[in-house]
């Protein structure tokens, strides 16, 4: 295990314990919104024209994770259902992001099927898209059914996330792409065992470049979603080199992270969509931010201190 995923598994566990989750919840918000674009959707909604102005596109999710009822999820689906309305009354470039867990899988996973069904639905009548956003590895699969269903449905505006820690994610994006889902490729996020999971940094990098030449090499589109230069500047050598034009992919980064590199590269031309979170639940969105790289924790601690 080299340092970097050192440092994750170590973020990841302490952040887990209850004391530390009280005491960040009670005083980091201020810290936490870097990352985070507002507490509500008016606010949220304002940033995105702001973003849109430099040539950046959104993806819009509100936050909310580990929910304890069938209530809960109704309140996000409803919440979802304004963030859609939201979007189509305000004229901005943005499309949605959601969790599954966010709206019932853990508790009821037909009952989050129609949840999120109504929010597809919904998008698909603003023409407007929605991703699914994949959680830890005990959701994989069925995050991967709902989407396959979804489209079999006729809402293809739907589409995931693939992981590229994952062993089983080449296999996974080859059935998809198969299925012409739209994908988007990170990393991975989650603390993760060495059965199922590559634990090497080197290991990763190199499976994700393998995930994005299987989609160049279909024509499929797909969403790179990555800061890492190791990475964003292959894509750009290799998408020049095999003529793929810089339409047929799109970067994407983290609110609140590179944005200055997120605007270069629309001024580069090149599509570039950015992950906003807003809403009051972010302790568990920033802790997995926090775990990237020390970086990340460095620069909340200089802003602690200033």
């Amino acid at each position: 295990m080299d340092g970097t995923e050192l440092y994750r598994k170590v973020i990841l566990t302490v952040s887990g314990n209850k004391l530390v989750k009280w005491l960040s919840i009670k005083y980091g918000r201020k810290l936490a919104g870097r990352f985070i674009a507002g507490d509500t959707l008016d606010e949220a909604l304002d940033e995105i024209e702001r973003l849109n102005a430099k040539g950046i596109l959104v993806t819009l999710d509100h936050l909310g994770e580990g929910i304890t009822t069938l209530d809960e999820a109704a309140g996000y689906r409803e919440e979802y259902l304004k963030l859609v309305e939201g979007i189509a009354r305000r004229e901005v470039q943005s499309n949605v992001s959601l969790k599954p867990t966010q709206m019932g899988m853990a508790l009821n996973p037909e009952k989050a099927y129609e949840n999120i069904r109504s929010v597809v639905k919904k998008a698909k009548e603003h023409r407007n898209f929605v991703r699914l956003d994949m959680e830890d590895s005990s959701y994989t699969q069925a995050t991967i059914d709902m989407t396959l269903r979804l489209h079999k449905e006729g809402l293809t505006n739907v589409g995931t996330v693939m992981q590229a820690y994952l062993f089983r994610t080449e296999e996974d994006v080859k059935n998809l792409l198969r299925a012409r889902v739209n994908l988007r490729l990170v990393k991975g996020a989650y603390k993760e065992p060495g059965t199922i999971a590559f634990q090497q940094k080197r290991e990763v990098i190199d499976n994700y470049k393998k995930l994005v030449k299987m989609h160049f090499d279909q024509g499929a589109y797909v969403a790179i979603a990555s800061h890492d230069d190791n990475i964003i500047d292959w894509v750009k050598v290799f998408a020049e080199q095999s003529r793929i034009d810089k339409q047929d992919y799109e970067f994407q980064m983290l609110y609140g992270l590179r944005m200055n590199d997120q605007a270069a590269l629309a001024q580069d031309g090149y599509r570039i969509r950015c992950y906003m979170p807003y809403g009051t639940m972010w302790y568990p969105y920033f802790t997995r931010r926090l775990a990237e790289k020390p970086a990340n924790l460095m620069m909340v601690l200089k802003n602690m201190f200033k």
